[in-house]
């Protein structure tokens, strides 16, 4: 699943080399920590945080098909 958090990402922003996932497990979720360049964290969010809520849906979706319970961090 990080690897699609990444694929997703990458495809948006302008410096997909400087895209970065971290992984971190809690006792029930997992969430998903994405740091991109300064320049791109608008990209990454959207207007009114559209983007960032459809990485969202599709990642809850990919996860629930798993039987797991992800989140979604945006960081600068």
């Amino acid at each position: 699943m990080r690897e699609l958090v990444e694929k997703l990402v990458q495809a948006i922003v302008d410096q997909p080399e400087k895209v970065q996932v971290t992984e971190v497990k809690g006792e029930r979720t997992i969430v998903y920590e994405v740091r991109v360049a300064e320049e791109d964290l608008g990209k990454v969010i959207g207007k009114e945080g559209r983007i960032a809520n459809a990485l969202r849906t599709i990642l809850k979706a990919a996860a629930a098909k798993l039987g797991k319970k992800v989140s979604l961090e945006i960081l600068q």
